[in-house]
């Protein structure tokens, strides 16, 4: 049987702190397997994508996941994530891939910003305040303190609401360098084709999360600022092929360090307080799997989902 999860039904089992602990595991573990991130424009206005396989030492399962984009709905990112058992292939659970792909995204990112940016920072700004921003925010806050929130998006009256749910002191800014000059930590979550913020709007010992640029051709941090600041990545070879450095043009030797290499110390993160820092991912397949994972141990303990017979 296969167990199928919606969007609330992850919502309710989702263990934020438990969630956390599994992606610095599978940061700090060696993958075995080469991630696969396939993307195709349609002949529509979406793209299709495909990520494969997400797999963690230590899980007896995998997963694959294929997502429809279209920026103009909502939302904006629609499919599903299966679950496979890892040694027969059996499917134990089909779940709504828009909610897992938010919450390990957004979870990733605050953890990967919280190593490094400088410890004493408690000002975030948040530049597209969607659905991804949320996450961040959520992240963040149980990983430390945030006193201020500071907010930007096209859609002014968005940011507001957005401020208003966080429950953290917050105001709205004029625009993205508004954001850069008033917050020590700036979180980027648009749709993005050129850049948001330069080496213009960068103030010592600043921090960077771009979430953006996971494709080709979307770009949210100028080249001058990625190549001045110490970048930290997911992926060396996906941030390059279609994510924050290669889409501004920039090669390898821009990329100071993965994060998996930071949290095993085989590389350094933030190495003084004034020193400004990236941190640009595309979004890993093993991801998945850290949020799919602990969801269907829950949904499986509690008895939450509906469950279907595909081979019947």
């Amino acid at each position: 049987m296969t167990l199928l999860l919606t969007r609330s039904d992850i919502v309710g089992l989702l263990d934020v702190p438990a969630v956390l602990r599994t992606m610095r595991a599978g940061f700090g573990a060696i993958q075995e397997v080469e991630p696969q991130r396939i993307r195709t424009d349609l002949a529509g206005p979406g793209t299709a994508t495909a990520l494969l396989p997400g797999s963690i030492p230590g899980i007896p399962a995998y997963t694959v996941k294929v997502n429809a984009k279209f920026p103009a709905a909502t939302p904006a990112l629609r499919g599903v994530v299966c679950l496979h058992d890892l040694t027969d292939g059996t499917l134990l659970a089909v779940l709504d891939s828009a909610t897992i792909t938010a919450w390990r995204t957004g979870l990733a990112a605050a953890l990967a910003t919280d190593v490094l940016a400088a410890p004493g920072a408690r000002t975030l700004g948040v530049i597209g305040t969607g659905a991804q921003a949320a996450m961040v925010v959520r992240g963040l806050t149980s990983l430390r303190p945030i006193e201020q929130l500071v907010g930007y998006d096209v859609d002014r009256p968005r940011a507001q609401d957005f401020l208003a749910a966080q429950g953290i002191a917050g105001s709205v800014a004029d625009g993205p360098s508004d954001v850069a000059a008033r917050a020590e930590i700036v979180a980027l979550a648009t749709w993005s084709r050129e850049p948001l913020l330069t080496a213009a709007d960068v103030r010592p010992g600043r921090h960077f999360t771009t979430l953006g640029a996971d494709e080709p051709g979307k770009v949210e941090l100028g080249a001058d600022l990625l190549g001045g600041a110490r970048v930290v990545v997911d992926d060396a070879r996906l941030a390059v092929a279609m994510g924050a450095v290669g889409n501004v043009g920039l090669g390898a030797g821009a990329i100071a360090a993965t994060l998996g290499e930071v949290l095993t110390g085989a590389r350094a993160g933030r190495q003084s307080a004034g020193q400004v820092t990236v941190y640009a991912p595309v979004g890993l397949p093993w991801q998945d799997l850290a949020i799919s994972w602990p969801v269907y141990q829950a949904a499986r303990a509690t008895g939450v989902g509906r469950t279907i017979d595909f081979l019947s």
